[in-house]
C-alpha cells in the first residue's frame, strides 16, 4: 500500500469521528435537517414517502466545498 491511501484513510476517519461528536452533542439544535422546504414528504395511512432533495443538494455542496478545501492543503 502507499502512503497517499493511508494518508486519506486518516482523513476519512477524522471526518467520521467529527461528525459523529457534532451529531452526538448537537442533536436537538440539528432538528431541521431533513424538513427543509423542497423536501418530499408523502404521509398517508399505510404509505409513508420521503424524498430529501434539498437536504442532499445542501449536503453535496458541504461535501464539495470540504474536498475542494482539503484537496488545497494536500
Amino acid at each position: 500500500m502507499s502512503n497517499s491511501i493511508g494518508k486519506y484513510l486518516i482523513i476519512i476517519g477524522a471526518c467520521i469521528v467529527f461528525t459523529g461528536i457534532i451529531i452526538y452533542f448537537f442533536y436537538d439544535k440539528l432538528q431541521w435537517i431533513g424538513k427543509l422546504p423542497g423536501d418530499i414528504r408523502i404521509e398517508k395511512e399505510n404509505f409513508r414517502f420521503y424524498f430529501p432533495i434539498t437536504t442532499m443538494l445542501l449536503a453535496s455542496l458541504v461535501v464539495s466545498v470540504l474536498i475542494k478545501i482539503i484537496q488545497r492543503f494536500f
